[in-house]
């Protein structure tokens, strides 16, 4: 039986803020764009949560729904200098670390002897050690798998944390709402909610192979989370497998001329980050994204070996013919990483597809 710990840090680039300019510290905060520009809310603390503010909420309905919330940009280089500062915390406890983000991670503490080889134990001194150092705040699930570790994280937050033991996996999972599994999002939900599943006890008195066919591989995955089963491991040399770059514009746009006046300094921005992050890299399709001003975005994607601007124009009309008339907020480049990270799908040549959904 293995242990695992997911730390998650409490609003955390807000809290680096605050942490940088006390003053800040009790008001309601956010961290993004401008509202004027049609920015987008990264993070805010827990004081503009309870106005109802949340992450990837446009900086306009934010304001609306606090009108004393302070906005402030981010500045990305410091808060990747604190999350390699806690990277070297948890290299102190295992070298299984499988980094989600700059803000979160799973910890494999199976095989460790620190703390008497506690994984309860060992999460509170990691989360005391964050303190300690950083002076920001984490909380932690600690759990025998993966996704029931994240699920434990987000129990005891702020600051907090929540231990679900193998003999309680079973009492624990029956009433777990399915919306809390990760990977269960509002579209799934509502499909599922349909077929009359809200909980995985729901899922465990619904027949497997029916599951399977109305959702394919996610279905079987479904099935094996409603009895609190996951048998992924910590992986700690997660391969990247896309790099992309995307830009929301401060009025919305109508024709191709107009979404040719953009590109250039997308691709060269994408260019630019593969150059940073993937230079040794293949890559195996590319993508341009979409997003219109109902909110609903498009993707389309082709098989390609190598970075094409000619391909990303061919893209970009196709992709514009799906507007039906509605004005874009957002354009976006992106391409697939091959090498290392290829999957068996990338063997594939890439068909165009398109994704119309609600954000």
């Amino acid at each position: 039986m293995r242990k695992i710990i997911h730390i998650d840090m409490d609003c955390y680039y807000a809290a680096v803020e605050m942490r940088d300019f006390p003053e800040l510290r009790g008001k309601p905060l956010a961290v993004g764009g401008r509202s004027d520009r049609r920015g987008v809310i990264s993070t805010c603390n827990y004081e503009a949560r309870a106005f109802g503010v949340r992450s990837a909420m446009s900086s306009h309905q934010a304001l609306q729904l606090c009108p004393d919330l302070t906005l402030v940009p981010g500045r990305m280089q410091v808060y990747k200098d604190v999350s390699a500062q806690i990277r070297e915390i948890f290299k102190s406890y295992t070298s299984l670390i499988e980094p989600l983000s700059l803000d979160e991670a799973y910890l494999d503490v199976t095989d460790t002897q620190l703390c008497k080889g506690s994984a309860t134990l060992m999460a509170q001194a990691i989360r005391d050690e964050i303190y300690q150092q950083t002076g920001l705040t984490a909380s932690a699930g600690v759990a025998p798998v993966k996704f029931l570790a994240k699920i434990a994280s987000d129990l005891n937050k702020p600051n907090g944390q929540y231990v679900i033991r193998p003999d309680d996996i079973a009492q624990f999972i029956k009433p777990l709402a399915l919306k809390k599994i990760p990977g269960v999002g509002k579209v799934t939900a509502k499909k599922l909610a349909d077929l009359g599943l809200n909980t995985c006890e729901d899922v465990q008195n619904y027949p497997k192979q029916a599951l399977v066919q109305r959702f394919g591989k996610f279905g079987s995955v479904l099935h094996e989370r409603a009895y609190g089963r996951d048998e992924r491991a910590i992986s700690p040399n997660r391969v990247r497998k896309s790099v992309g770059v995307e830009t929301t514009l401060a009025k919305d746009i109508y024709t191709l001329s107009q979404c040719q006046q953009v590109m250039p300094q997308l691709i060269q921005e994408l260019s630019s980050r593969m150059q940073r992050s993937a230079k040794d890299r293949s890559i195996n399709k590319q993508v341009v994204k979409l997003k219109f001003n109902d909110f609903k975005q498009t993707t389309i994607e082709h098989r390609s070996d190598e970075l094409s601007v000619n391909l990303f124009a061919s893209l970009l009309e196709d992709a514009l013919k799906r507007a039906n008339g509605r004005g874009i907020r957002l354009l976006g480049v992106s391409v697939g990483l091959a090498g290392e990270a290829q999957s068996q799908e990338a063997t594939h040549v890439a068909q165009s597809s398109q994704l119309d959904l609600p954000l």
